[in-house]
């Protein structure tokens, strides 16, 4: 992706184009996966911890990322497809592979609609299906 299109996305969203929010939205892009901050820093070598997650935050802040609890003990970051916001509409099922412990996107599969109790508003669902991927699922057959 061109860098203008990464800044034409910063700017949508009410961000300021620099340098590293350009290189954690490329790192994010280029993932096409729900990532941890551990991953972001092996992709992103040269940058420091504290300035990724500095970038995360406001990322979050101004939703351009939401974050996934998959119950590996790191969240994970996520970019909101919504071009200005980031809804529960947004949301989807995503599946934790118990062996290679990496998380994945069914953005077909839609989170079915919960009704809450009067009064409650729901700002995100976090669904997550845990279990063997097809490579590590393979892998187990062959042993």
């Amino acid at each position: 992706m061109e860098e203008k299109s990464e800044i034409r996305i910063l700017e949508k969203k009410g961000v300021k184009p620099t340098a590293n929010r350009i290189l954690v939205l490329r790192a994010l892009l280029a993932a096409a996966r729900p990532v941890s901050l551990p991953e972001l820093e092996e992709v992103l070598e040269r940058m420091d911890k504290s300035s990724i997650f500095r970038v995360l935050g406001l990322f979050l802040e101004h939703r351009v990322v939401h974050t996934i609890d998959d119950g590996s003990g790191a969240l994970k970051y996520e970019l909101c497809d919504g071009e200005t916001a980031c809804s529960v509409d947004d949301m989807h099922i995503h599946f934790h592979c118990e062996a290679c412990r990496r998380t994945y996107c069914f953005k077909t599969l839609h989170i079915p609609s919960i009704a809450l109790p009067e009064g409650f508003v729901m700002q995100s669902v976090n669904y997550v299906v845990k279990g063997l991927c097809p490579d590590c699922a393979s892998k187990r057959m062959d042993e």
